[in-house]
């Protein structure tokens, strides 16, 4: 009896993960305060600060349940969830546009967003289907189009909104994952370059028709702005009242930190200059203030992050529990990679968050939840190193009782 309570115990979580995302949240909670407190929005300073709180101490609540729920619950969860998410982006479907945009539910005074949502219920989903199939994965047919079937709803559903950039979010998560599983690299890459077939084809034959048949005023504004982003990409100087206003503010800020930066709270373009500070461009910000050697620190601490958790993946025995850790992993890694990308001109702006960092109560509650998945795979992990030296405990203790 006594061996079977000991091995069903559970592990301990890793402590460093756990202290890394505490960390980032809490340089976020600075940040977010730092970035808009000049704003006084409805006439309070701290109006998103405390917003940002109460998303902190939800986050924090949800991550410490799950961490404490054995990650492979998720793999019978994972069909509910799944259905919740496509009802949600349904929803939004019928909402009005805010910055031409449909992606907010208004649900009990806060606002949600779905996509947020579709991004750990597409992990899941993935993880257990591909858990399920096996090398069935492999054949092009049978495995790897039912996969990439619910991939494109999904996308395809965001894309309605419409939001490009956790669309490409989604899908270049969803090809980790995939790949992670054992789909064929050449049905990957096939994918990939139907892709960007499809996408020019689409938008080619769009530009075609527009030229043809003038859309509505507000159609046409619409696609002005996203032709800017491109425009503003190549050369944000070209038109920099306009579309290559963000790109340049960004860019100033950035070089305005020089080394040593400006100090916390000491940041001159959040003062009206530069739009979003405290949600897409707060990286900007952490680059003004904190300089090139603070920023580089961060960037050290979010790689580690990033490594930290893959890890504990890899160390799964379980390929769920690998899957689901890759693929969460993967897209805190890419959505970064995205938002430091757009604001410092490596990419074209998308307007997506920066993990755990940026102003956002629906992506920092779902980023939280993800983390507590992680940190129960990781007390799985941590779980079978304490059997072992229980199990070689009780052994050396049989042999010593036997020679006695």
């Amino acid at each position: 009896m006594k061996s079977k309570s000991t091995s069903t115990k559970k592990g301990t979580p890793d402590f460093q993960l756990l202290i890394l995302t505490l960390l980032l949240v809490g340089f976020g909670v600075i940040m977010v305060f730092s970035s808009s407190s000049s704003l006084y929005f409805r006439g309070d300073p701290l109006y998103f600060l405390k917003r940002q709180l109460v998303w902190v101490v939800l986050g924090s609540i949800v991550m410490f349940t799950v961490m404490n729920i054995h990650y492979s619950k998720f793999k019978k969860w994972y069909a509910p969830i799944f259905i919740i998410t496509l009802l949600l982006l349904l929803m939004v479907a019928t909402t009005q546009r805010i910055n031409g945009a449909k992606s907010w539910l208004n649900i009990g005074g806060l606002g949600i967003q779905p996509t947020e949502l579709a991004k750990i219920s597409i992990i899941l989903y993935l993880s257990a289907l591909i858990t399920k199939k096996g090398e069935r994965l492999r054949d092009f047919r049978t495995g790897y189009i039912p996969v990439m079937v619910i991939v494109g709803i999904v996308a395809g559903l965001i894309m309605m909104q419409p939001d490009l950039g956790s669309c490409l979010i989604l899908v270049a998560t969803s090809g980790l994952v995939v790949f992670a599983g054992g789909a064929s690299l050449k049905h990957i890459l096939a994918s990939i370059m139907l892709l960007v077939l499809g996408l020019g084809l689409v938008l080619g034959t769009k530009t075609l028709i527009d030229s043809f048949s003038p859309a509505p005023e507000k159609t046409v504004a619409e696609q002005d702005y996203k032709k800017g982003r491109i425009e503003a990409f190549i050369d944000p100087f070209e038109d920099p009242k306009g579309s290559g206003y963000n790109i340049i503010q960004s860019l100033t800020a950035l070089g305005e930190g020089g080394i040593s930066g400006a100090g916390i709270g000491k940041s001159v373009q959040k003062l009206y200059y530069l739009r979003y500070a405290y949600t897409d461009f707060i990286f900007a910000v952490i680059g003004e203030e904190l300089g090139f050697a603070g920023t580089a620190l961060f960037l050290l601490i979010y790689l580690y992050f990033i490594w930290r958790g893959i890890l504990i993946a890899l160390r799964c025995t379980d390929p769920f529990g690998t899957l689901v850790g890759i693929g969460v992993m993967g897209w805190i890694a890419i959505q970064a990679f995205v938002n430091m990308g757009g604001v410092t001109k490596t990419i074209p702006l998308t307007g997506v968050t920066l993990p755990f960092i940026s102003y956002g109560g629906s992506s920092l509650l779902v980023m939280m939840l993800s983390m507590g998945i992680m940190l129960s795979i990781s007390r799985e992990t941590n779980r079978p190193a304490k059997e072992e030296v229980t199990k070689s405990i009780t052994t050396v203790r049989q042999v010593r009782a036997d020679r006695r």
